[in-house]
Parts: structure tokens; C-alpha cells; sequence
């Protein structure tokens, strides 16, 4: 199973206590997995990692985790495996464009209008080129060129124009002039890109932590720092 997961700045994570050390390309095996006791853990939502290693400390890659268990963890998608293999470490780069392709794979396009998508909670929301994506608590939404995604507590959203997140929520914005905000506890990602390729120029993740990041706020990228925009931007 593709799965992704994070670790400390030595590529290593703590299990039970104990300092586990991993290497890129190697197979780990364990005997049993029990979610949040024994096993490997990694997340299906690549940017769930975050809510388990920070941004700016950790380090992030995707794995394929086999013998994996029926568990489900109640706050994200975190699984448990006998049976991991670190295929490549991706950054949060890769992280921003792993969780666009997750999040457009689990949305069912039958119910999705090119120009305005709404979702409840835990459903998944995709508009096009200057549309609005909205969806609930534990929701996905994912907007395309110049489009505004909006997500609830814990969701995550996706855009190339505008992002907004609740508490503990997961926002990342790609793109050229782009922004985003959240709640208490979410996770901002916010990308530049390159205006004759499209690749990614600078990028920063910053948590919202109500004092060097306000909550409820915008923020930019200019000239690679964080900044507050202007209500009238």
C-alpha cells in the first residue's frame, strides 16, 4: 500500500520509546501490528505526516507498507504494517504534490461542478479553473487556477489561488500571488512558483500557532519570508 511518513531530522522515529533508525530503500519487517502500539505507522493523506512530525523538524517520504491492518486511526489516515519499505524521501514539495493527487482520487467527479463543489464533513470537493471548493469538518477541498478551497476542522484544502482552513486543518496554495489562513493548529503550506516553468521557486510551512502566526489570518510569500497580507490585497 503507498503510504507516506515522516521522521526527525536523522530519519529516525521513536516506537514504544525506543529510537527506531530508518534508511532510504531499505525493508523493515515486525512480527505484529497493532495501530499506535506495534508495526510500522505511515499515513495515506500525505499531509497527515504533519499532525505527527512538524514541518520545519522533520523529514518526509513515501513508503509502501505492507500486512496492513484493519485499524483506522479516528483523527487521520494513519495505518500499521508488519512490513515497510522507504522508497524515496520527497519533502514537503513532494508531500504538496502527493496530497493533490490523493485528494483528487478520492473525490467522486460525478457529484463535482466545474465552478462551485460543496462537500459535508469528511466528504471531498473539487471545482476547476476560478472555482470555489468547500467542504466540511475531516473534509477535502481542492480548487484549480485562481480558484479559493475552503476546509473545516481537521480538513485539508488545495488550491492555485486561495486557501482556508479550520482548526487543526492542513492548507496548502501553489501558484503565483497565492495566499492562505487557518485556524489554531493548522498547518499552512504556501508555494511560489516560477513563472517560466511552473516549478516550485521558494516555499515555507509555518504552523498557526496564534502568535507568530495569527489564526484567521492571510499570509503570502514575499521575497521567501512569511508575511501578514493587507485587508485591502
Amino acid at each position: 500500500m503507498k503510504m507516506f511518513k515522516g521522521f526527525n531530522d536523522k530519519l529516525q522515529c521513536t516506537p514504544d520509546g525506543k529510537c527506531f533508525q530508518y534508511e532510504v530503500g531499505k525493508t523493515y519487517e515486525e512480527p505484529e501490528a497493532d495501530l499506535c502500539h506495534t508495526g510500522f505507522h505511515a499515513c495515506e493523506a500525505p499531509l497527515d505526516v504533519f499532525n505527527h512530525y512538524r514541518p520545519a523538524r522533520g523529514r518526509f517520504c513515501e513508503v509502501d507498507l505492507d500486512g496492513v491492518s484493519n485499524e483506522h486511526d479516528s483523527e487521520d489516515t494513519k495505518r500499521v504494517g508488519k512490513k515497510i519499505t522507504i522508497k524515496a524521501e520527497i519533502g514537503i514539495p513532494g508531500l504538496v504534490k502527493a496530497q493533490i493527487e490523493y485528494v483528487k482520487a478520492h473525490t467522486n467527479y460525478e457529484h463535482t461542478d466545474p465552478k462551485q463543489a460543496t462537500a459535508g464533513n469528511y466528504g471531498a470537493a473539487t471545482a476547476g479553473e476560478s472555482g470555489a471548493a468547500t467542504a466540511g469538518n475531516y473534509g477535502a477541498a481542492t480548487a484549480g487556477e485562481s480558484g479559493a478551497a475552503t476546509a473545516g476542522e481537521s480538513g485539508a484544502a488545495t488550491a492555485r489561488g486561495t486557501v482556508s482552513v479550520g482548526e487543526n486543518g492542513v492548507g496548502l496554495v501553489r501558484g503565483n500571488g497565492v495566499k492562505a489562513k487557518g485556524g489554531i493548529g493548522a498547518i499552512l503550506v504556501i508555494c511560489e512558483e516560477n513563472n517560466s516553468d511552473y516549478g516550485i521557486k521558494e516555499w515555507k510551512a509555518v504552523e498557526v500557532d496564534g502568535e507568530k502566526i495569527k489564526p484567521d489570518t492571510f499570509y503570502r510569500l514575499e521575497s521567501g519570508k512569511i508575511v501578514e497580507v493587507n485587508k485591502d490585497d
